[in-house]
């Protein structure tokens, strides 16, 4: 290859490569700023083809889409000082480019860092404000939305970024205390079991005595009604015994002597001492021939 081909070849891949660098892309999920010689000349650069001088101007591009902070487990206070171990996360994306890059150059592990600072003071914050009670369940909703609209706020402000959600993942207690909370839980609800209990029993023992009041008035008015029963059969009895009787008298006297001469010597060994002439015997003397 003679020298002219070579330096025309050098020539062509310089051109080409100079020309290569006069363009840039912008994508859709990213936001970008055009710098000369260090300084911003152009800021949130819209997506697409663009063009820039090579070697004058520099591009720095973000990631705009959604980012996740995951904050460190930290140790906090409530209200009435009792410790609470707090897991979070935050949800964040690039906002204001020009901002974002002068606060952080453009590094997302800065953004992070300060951030996290933020986020970290905010929860302390909420959590001096209210009870245990509060924010584990009572008013935990309204801590993560006056966090994130305070932490919004700020970062807009300093940092160039939008804070969309902050999350509360986990409230625990500190390892230290679990036991003794635990202790604690239980002895509570074993001394509600023992109300639980007492009160069972006193309404078994009402039900109980209920029970049989119930028995010994139902037995009450059963014994009375087959009394009654009884009593009215008696005199129908007696009654129509009475009008039989009454037809003929001297059969029934007849008749009542023989039920007694029957049950007097029902047994051999009965013994009788009496006068012969007894009434008793009246009816034995009429049968002597």
């Amino acid at each position: 290859m003679s020298n002219k081909s070579l330096i025309a070849l050098i020539a062509a891949a310089v051109l080409a490569l100079v020309a290569w660098n006069c363009f840039y892309i912008v994508l859709q999920t990213e936001k970008a700023v055009l710098l000369q010689f260090g300084k911003i000349v152009k800021t949130d650069v819209e997506p697409g083809l663009h063009v820039k001088v090579p070697y004058v101007n520099q591009v720095r591009k973000f990631d705009a889409r959604l980012l996740t902070l995951d904050s460190p487990t930290e140790r906090f206070l409530t209200l009435e000082k009792k410790a609470v171990m707090v897991d979070a996360y935050a949800k964040w994306r690039v906002a204001d480019a020009e901002r974002f890059y002068t606060a952080t150059s453009g590094m997302k592990l800065i953004a992070d860092e300060r951030l996290s600072r933020r986020l970290e003071a905010g929860l302390r914050d909420q959590f001096g404000k209210r009870t245990l009670h509060e924010v584990v369940s009572g008013e935990r909703d309204a801590l993560m939305a006056e966090i994130t609209q305070s932490l919004d706020r700020m970062a807009r402000r300093e940092l160039g970024i939008e804070v969309v959600d902050v999350r509360v993942k986990a409230i625990d207690l500190p390892k230290e205390v679990n036991r003794s909370v635990f202790e604690r839980m239980s002895t509570e609800r074993e001394r509600e079991a023992r109300e639980h209990r007492a009160k069972g029993r006193e309404l078994a023992e009402g039900i109980r005595a209920d029970a049989d009041r119930q028995r010994r008035v139902l037995l009450a008015d059963a014994y009375r009604q087959a009394e009654e029963v009884r009593g009215d059969g008696d005199a129908r009895a007696a009654s129509i015994y009475a009008q039989a009787y009454g037809q003929e008298p001297e059969f029934y006297a007849f008749h009542r002597s023989l039920q007694a001469y029957r049950q007097s010597f029902a047994d051999k060994r009965d013994v009788l001492v009496l006068d012969p002439k007894s009434e008793f015997f009246r009816y034995l003397e009429q049968a002597k021939p």
